[in-house]
């Protein structure tokens, strides 16, 4: 997609491109260059050959050089200069604003990286995630622990190069979710964990459990396949617009502006797996196919956090998916395709099995109520890594340590502890905490929606999932990084963040299941 002014340029001979047009075509391009890239990785982590991986490190490292030389290119410093004082950025919420904005924010942050040390990031982005897989495949934590070693030094010679307002977890922080602060952040789950902390242990005296032992049995993929498309497919992912395939560790990736890869992983045992992280993914999906196409590549057009990206995901997987609401419309659908498990199962013993609550070593099968204690021990575990303060070496026995701390049981193993997620092995440290950001964002949006539809149940239970996907695409996913997530979030609310929403939303899905 060549931009208009270039167009212009090429096609027509005229050489008086503006300003705005000229950063307006570079920002374009550059995200063409950035789209090749994630094709690349999407490539890795589904069908790339054990033996291309070098090459795929030498491809990646290569383009990740050529777009930092795109972010940090001089014109670009010329034309946001240029364009400082121009009466079209007066709105910094309007597109131009927002695309000056936003390049300016990049164009500083690059600028201070090293040519060198983007090129390092990214080849061990890739060499790290596939040592990850050996790693978790094998149980064996010493083959992934020299990349670990490198990739966290790289990453505090980059948090140190763009500089931090009070920690270095800041400037990693920063990457995910723009201008938050590892101390806002830390109070904010703090607050979360104190109410938390009791609800779950109020359940964990209850006297009853759910019926978790009907979610266990046969479910051939080739069902699960089937069933989750289709599942994807009612709840808005628009499959002329994307795909659903299969990985090791589920994740959305976006390619165009009409092609979004959605992927799961199928467990033949276990029920909920793969259904769920459909959900979960199709939720990333349907934001990045709720983007304004027009503004593809350019800030407008972009989502504006993970903590936000999250909510879309989250809000599907568990305001939605684990309903009673949802399932009185799918239930029935669900017993035609697995008779043999849930033919003679109530819909609402099932309700109270995907429901159960305990706590559990795999964070992406964590219950709603348990599922931030998981993040908080990452959140914190990683701010010792980067400020050198716990070394890679003792990572598994800490690791270990705050599973007992936090939810009173120890991993039995590397693989289903240290091991369990890719995040670290390609460098994504800050990451984590987004995924408690994105739970408190979806508990206030889904409240918001619920409000304003006049009960999104009721929509439910009919089938009907557009009119909340038009209130999130109205609300949410159009202003792409016009505001931020502070903004946005007052906007669409009415209030600031809070944990509350959430708290209320657990209280009232849980308290009918464990204590009355």
């Amino acid at each position: 997609m060549i931009g208009n002014a270039v167009f212009r340029h090429y096609f027509t001979g005229d050489t008086t491109l503006s300003a705005l047009e000229s950063l307006t075509d570079h920002v374009r391009q550059t995200a063409m260059l950035d789209s090749v890239q994630s094709l690349l990785y999407w490539d890795e982590r589904t069908y790339l050959p054990a033996l291309g991986g070098d090459f795929r490190a030498d491809q990646i490292t290569t383009l990740s050089s050529m777009l930092h030389q795109r972010r940090t290119d001089p014109r670009v410093g010329e034309w946001l200069s240029e364009l400082s004082d121009d009466a079209q950025v007066a709105d910094p919420h309007s597109d131009v604003g927002t695309l000056l904005r936003q390049v300016r924010r990049e164009y500083e942050k690059q600028t201070k990286l090293p040519q060198r040390l983007v090129e390092e990031v990214a080849r061990y982005s890739v060499t790290g995630q596939q040592a990850w897989v050996e790693a978790r495949k094998s149980d064996d934590f010493s083959k992934l622990a020299p990349f670990l070693e490198k990739l966290l030094s790289l990453k505090r010679e980059q948090a140190d190069a763009l500089g931090y307002p009070e920690t270095r977890y800041d400037a990693l922080l920063d990457e995910y979710e723009p201008n938050a602060r590892t101390r806002t952040v830390r109070e904010t789950l703090e607050r979360l964990r104190q109410d938390l902390v009791p609800l779950v242990q109020t359940i964990q005296d209850a006297n009853r459990s759910a019926p978790i032992d009907h979610l266990k049995g046969h479910f051939p993929t080739a069902a699960q396949s089937k069933f989750g498309r289709s599942t994807a497919t009612s709840i808005g992912f628009d499959f002329q617009r994307g795909r659903l395939d299969v990985t090791e560790h589920p994740f959305c990736t976006e390619l165009g502006p009409n092609d979004c890869r959605i992927l799961t992983n199928y467990d033949e045992s276990f029920f909920p797996s793969a259904l769920f992280s459909t959900l979960h993914e199709a939720g990333h999906g349907m934001y990045e196919q709720g983007l304004r196409t027009d503004q593809y590549g350019l800030p407008a057009g972009q989502y504006v956090s993970l903590g936000i990206h999250e909510s879309q995901s989250r809000l599907w997987e568990n305001q939605v998916g684990r309903s009673h609401a949802f399932w009185e419309h799918f239930y029935p659908t669900t017993q035609q395709v697995f008779k043999s498990a849930f033919g003679n199962l109530s819909i609402d013993d099932f309700y109270f099995a995907i429901n159960d609550v305990r706590p559990s070593l795999i964070r992406i099968e964590a219950d709603e109520a348990t599922y931030n204690l998981h993040i908080i021990i990452r959140f914190e575990i990683e701010q010792e890594l980067i400020n050198d303060e716990l070394q890679v070496a003792d990572l598994p026995g800490a690791w270990a340590s705050k599973y007992q701390e936090y939810l009173g049981i120890t991993p039995p193993n590397d693989a289903d502890g240290v091991l369990q997620d890719i995040h670290w092995s390609g460098g994504d440290f800050g990451y984590f905490p987004t995924y408690s950001l994105g739970n408190l964002y979806a508990a206030q949006f889904f409240e918001a929606a619920d409000d304003a539809l006049a009960g999104v149940d009721s929509l439910m239970r009919r089938g009907e999932f557009q009119p909340l996907l038009e209130w999130l695409r109205e609300n949410v996913h159009v202003h792409g990084q016009c505001y931020s997530p502070d903004e946005l979030i007052e906007r669409a609310t009415h209030k600031p963040l809070s944990h509350e929403p959430l708290m209320r939303h657990l209280r009232a899905k849980l308290e009918p299941l464990y204590l009355q």
